[in-house]
């Protein structure tokens, strides 16, 4: 597999905050954070949109990155230090190719002479779909981007 190596600079999101109970439905804190910001951008072009499993409340947290003017929903802000992200796509939904993707990952990151693995608290792997919304529903499917952190090794 080929990688990338991205830089995300630093960001104000709005957070759905923790959601352990791992629930998207309408009614739902997940589901009410994606009508929030689907209705304000409903093409998410690009997308503005991050989901992460937060290791310290044991479940999933989505951010978004409102644009300019773009309202918040009432929503709690968080402040993101950026970094570098080794990225991959996969099928969405497709949890065995991305458990190998992601195994690929971590290994060309241990065997790599200069970037190390990069998480730690508000700083995990996360992704977000990049496939626009009108294909999604001609294809029948969408494309996740996962970002995976690390950081120049420390001599």
């Amino acid at each position: 597999m080929d990688f990338r190596i991205i830089s995300i600079p630093p960001f104000t999101a709005v957070t759905s905050g923790p959601a352990p109970e791992f629930d998207f439905s309408p009614d739902s804190i997940l589901g009410k954070f994606n009508a929030y910001f689907s209705a304000i951008a409903p093409d998410n072009d690009p997308p503005r949109d991050f989901l992460f499993f937060n290791k310290e409340t044991g479940g999933p947290e989505w951010w978004y990155v409102p644009g300019d003017g773009m309202p918040d929903g009432g929503f709690a802000k968080v402040e993101f230090d950026g970094g570098m992200y080794l990225t991959y796509t996969y099928r969405d939904h497709d949890d065995e190719a991305n458990k190998k993707l992601y195994q690929e990952a971590l290994e060309y990151i241990g065997k790599n002479d200069v970037l190390e693995l990069d998480e730690r608290p508000g700083h995990y792997s996360m992704g977000h779909i990049i496939t626009p919304p009108k294909l999604i529903k001609a294809q029948g499917y969408a494309v996740m981007e996962c970002f995976v952190p690390v950081k120049l090794m420390e001599n």
